[in-house]
């Protein structure tokens, strides 16, 4: 899946940057939507998200686009892999910034796993 986000003030440090934190709420939400999409019918949490590391800054402004891809599946669980590129307007070409998996656990109504 392929969603794009518009980087706004609101989402910058005093410095005119990207907050991580804003960062790694979007790849929550945008895994999660994949995840949900991919399994209808069943719940999802987090319950990780590997390698947290900031590859390039990003700056008000920017485009970013995110590529969440399923990698892996067990019995309760899905792994899906996000890269986040930041899209130039001049030039539309696609930089590598982020770059992390991150697993969903299917649950019941109680909170308890379940499987898929």
């Amino acid at each position: 899946m392929e969603t794009y986000k518009l980087v706004l003030p609101e989402h910058l440090n005093h410095y005119g940057f990207l907050f991580g934190g804003n960062l790694l709420k979007w790849i929550d939400e945008i895994a999660y939507i994949a995840v949900t999409l991919d399994y209808p019918g069943c719940n999802f949490v987090t319950v990780g998200m590997d390698k947290v590391e900031f590859k390039k800054s990003i700056r008000g402004g920017s485009i970013l686009c995110f590529v969440s891809e399923q990698s892996r599946a067990g019995k309760t669980s899905v792994e899906y892999r996000v890269n986040v590129y930041k899209k130039s307007i001049e030039t539309g070409e696609r930089v590598l910034t982020f770059s992390t998996s991150i697993t969903f656990v299917c649950v019941d109504e109680k909170g308890m796993k379940k499987t898929l």
